[in-house]
Order: C-alpha cells, then sequence, then structure tokens
C-alpha cells in the first residue's frame, strides 16, 4: 500500500478525528458483541454482522494510519 504524506495540517488533523473515532467504534463493537454473548444463548447472525463491521472498521483504521505514518527510505 502506498503512504501519501500529508503536508496540509487541516487534513491530517481530520484524518486523526475519523481515526480516533473509528478506533472508539471498534473498541464498542467488541463490548457490544461481549454484552450479546455473555446473555446466554446468542443471535449468531446479528455477532456475524458486528464482527463483519468490525473488520471493515479495521481495515479502514490501518488505511488511515497507513496515510497519517510518513514513509522511510531505507
Amino acid at each position: 500500500m502506498m503512504t501519501i504524506d500529508i503536508d496540509d495540517e487541516d487534513e491530517r488533523q481530520q484524518l486523526l478525528g475519523e481515526l480516533n473515532r473509528l478506533r472508539e467504534e471498534h473498541r464498542d463493537l467488541d463490548a457490544a458483541i461481549a454484552a450479546i454473548e455473555s446473555v446466554g444463548p446468542a443471535d449468531q447472525l446479528q455477532i456475524q454482522r458486528l464482527k463483519k463491521r468490525k473488520l471493515i472498521l479495521k481495515d479502514r483504521i490501518t488505511f488511515l494510519e497507513d496515510r497519517l505514518t510518513p514513509d522511510i527510505i531505507a
């Protein structure tokens, strides 16, 4: 994946804000899945959907982290 240098501080702050929001949503999904599973017989379809959403969020988080990390040429 190609990393793009972010020169504009406003864009950088916007990406950091989105990254923090996505991380929070990812943690919330962890808590929701744990709560559903702890209640008893869980709705497997609902859990599957939540886990799929977590994977999508994780991919987006990784993408943003890569955008925010400058390329280091060794």
